[in-house]
C-alpha cells in the first residue's frame, strides 16, 4: 500500500501467489507492511515464497479455488491474522492457449470458465461479505488482460472471455458493496515477462508481441505489483469499478 491504511496492519489475501505477478505482489504487500496469506494450487513453490516474505504472520494457502466450499475458511484465516482484513489481491488463472479456435475443446472451456470466472465470483462474494461485516471497508483488485479488450488471439478466444466477464462482474460487484465502503477494481496486464504469458510462444512470436508495445518492452512483474499496492492502499480509496490497463500503451482508452 503506498499509504498507510488506517485500523492497525492490515491482512490481505493474495491468489496465484507460487509465481509470476502473484508472488510479486505478495512480496510488495508484504513490504508494505500486510500479513499475507498467500495461496495457489502448487504447495511447494507456494512454500518458497512465503518462507521469504519480509515481516511475520504471512500464512501458505496450498488450494484449488474451484473448491467453493473453502473460500470461507480461507476469509476467516484471514480475518484472525492481523488488525484488520483489508481484502483481496487475486490473480490465479488459467490460460488454456490453442493454435486455433477450432482445437478448443469443452473441457478446455470449462477449466477456464471454472477457475478464471466461477471461481472468481464466489471468493470476490466472501471477501466482499467479510469485508462488510467488518465494517471498516477494504480493496479487491482482480486481475483481468487486455484480452478483456482485444477479444484474444487465435486459440486464446476462451481466456479472453472469461477476462472480460472478469471487468463486468468487477464493476457490478464494485456498485453492490460501494455503500459500505468496499471497493472493487480490475488490472489488465499487457506483455509481462511470466511463465504464463511466454509459454507455447517461439521466439519470433514474443518480438512480434514486443513489436506492439509503444514502450518497446515487456513488464517486469514488479511492475504490476506496484499497481496492486496502490489499488490496495489508501491513495486510492476514491477508486472503485476502474480497469487500470498497465500495457505499456498497447491498450489505449
Amino acid at each position: 500500500m503506498t499509504t498507510p491504511v488506517a485500523g492497525g496492519r492490515p491482512s490481505v489475501i493474495v491468489t496465484g501467489a507460487a509465481r509470476g505477478i502473484g508472488a510479486a505482489t505478495a512480496r510488495r504487500l508484504a513490504d508494505d507492511g500486510a500479513a499475507v496469506i498467500a495461496v495457489d494450487r502448487d504447495a511447494d513453490p507456494l512454500d518458497a515464497v512465503v518462507g521469504a516474505l519480509p515481516g511475520d504472520g504471512h500464512r501458505a494457502w496450498a488450494t484449488d479455488l474451484r473448491d467453493l466450499a473453502g473460500h470461507d475458511a480461507l476469509v476467516e484465516a484471514a480475518l484472525s491474522a492481523a488488525d484488520r482484513f483489508l481484502g483481496l489481491a487475486h490473480l490465479a488463472a488459467v490460460l488454456r492457449r490453442r493454435a486455433t479456435v477450432e482445437e478448443v475443446s469443452e473441457e478446455d472451456w470449462d477449466l477456464q470458465i471454472d477457475v478464471n470466472l466461477k471461481a472468481t465470483f464466489f471468493l470476490n462474494r466472501a471477501v466482499a461479505t467479510a469485508l462488510v461485516r467488518q465494517g471498516q471497508g477494504g480493496s479487491i483488485v482482480n486481475f483481468t488482460s487486455q484480452a478483456w479488450n482485444t477479444g484474444g488471439f487465435g486459440g486464446a478466444v476462451v481466456y479472453a472471455t472469461t477476462k472480460g466477464g472478469v471487468v463486468s462482474m468487477s464493476r457490478g460487484l464494485a456498485r453492490t458493496f460501494a455503500p459500505h465502503g468496499v471497493r472493487v477494481n480490475t488490472v489488465a496486464p499487457g506483455f509481462v515477462e511470466t511463465e504464463m504469458m511466454l509459454g507455447g510462444l517461439s521466439e519470433q512470436q514474443i518480438e512480434d508481441f514486443r513489436q506492439m508495445v509503444p514502450l518497446g518492452r515487456m513488464a517486469a512483474v514488479e511492475e504490476l505489483a506496484s499497481t496492486v499496492s496502490f489499488l490496495m492502499g489508501d491513495d486510492a480509496r476514491y477508486v472503485t469499478g476502474a480497469t487500470l490497463n498497465v500495457t505499456g500503451g498497447q491498450l489505449m482508452y
